[in-house]
């Protein structure tokens, strides 16, 4: 069997158990049972740890990092998904996040079960250490705003007239959840559009073009900015920021999977 056969074998495993393990966090979620949430978690470590060793293996198929088209930066985008819920559920122990948060992840992971497998070699602009490094923090970025993405979702849940979910966290627990998540994806994502620039003047000669991607990077940046000036000025997040951190996830997708499909763009291959 060779490494592509057990690379594509795992990542098909990897599936599997995170939807075996979004299915416990709902049954978890709905008939409010703990112990069916823990079955939830093993299955989310274990299908974290057998992406992970896709991953690799896929690197050492391709004799390279594998961040480099498509597929790979959508399986690494939900590979980040994952190693957020895992950090913030061992944080602050709510395990409903994995009911609004895997869903997300499914939804990446599928798209990179969509897109062409192929291993092809590296376009010279990509054979630079600045790609492990400015894809490693877009990243981070996107699996931080994923995890703020489902608690927002959460708090618009929690903030009905009708009255809370008590099978969910408190608003104020929701509020400082996502604010902590949105303040780390910033963080990366300011870094990503600033190591873009400095790979750009390298490669390109120029910091920056106004590439789609480039123009569309900076947008969610704004929109974040936006998420993070209103929760700042209120104190406490209320439907408006919540619902400005989810356009922030939104543009998020439009930023890897829009401008890939119907914008041409420098980034086209990633």
């Amino acid at each position: 069997m060779t490494l592509v056969q057990i690379e594509d074998k795992l990542f098909l495993f990897a599936v599997f158990i995170y939807a075996l393990s979004m299915v416990l966090y709902f049954l978890s979620y709905i008939n409010k049972n703990e112990k069916i949430a823990k079955k939830a978690q093993v299955a989310l470590r274990l299908s974290f740890l057998i992406h992970t060793a896709a991953i690799i293996v896929r690197g050492l198929a391709a004799a390279r990092m594998p961040l480099s088209n498509q597929y790979e930066f959508a399986t690494a985008f939900a590979w980040g998904v994952a190693l957020f819920l895992i950090i913030f559920e061992n944080k602050y122990k709510y395990y409903s996040m994995g009911s609004f948060v895997l869903p997300l992840l499914l939804i990446v992971i599928g798209y990179a079960a969509l897109a062409n497998k192929e291993i092809q070699p590296l376009m010279p602009a990509l054979k630079s250490w600045w790609l492990l490094i400015h894809v490693s923090l877009a990243i981070l970025a996107y699996g931080s705003f994923a995890l703020a993405t489902g608690t927002s979702i959460m708090f618009l849940i929690q903030n009905k007239k009708d009255g809370p979910d008590s099978r969910l966290p408190g608003k104020e627990d929701l509020d400082q959840i996502t604010y902590r998540a949105v303040v780390l994806g910033f963080l990366f994502l300011s870094m990503t559009i600033i190591t873009g620039a400095l790979w750009a003047k390298k490669s390109w000669g120029r910091y920056w073009a106004w590439d789609p991607k480039e123009t569309w990077s900076l947008v969610t940046w704004i929109i974040y900015t936006i998420y993070l000036h209103l929760r700042r000025s209120k104190g406490l997040a209320d439907q408006k920021s919540a619902w400005f951190c989810i356009l922030g996830f939104l543009a998020v997708l439009f930023t890897y999977v829009g401008v890939n499909t119907l914008l041409p763009s420098l980034h086209s291959y990633v």
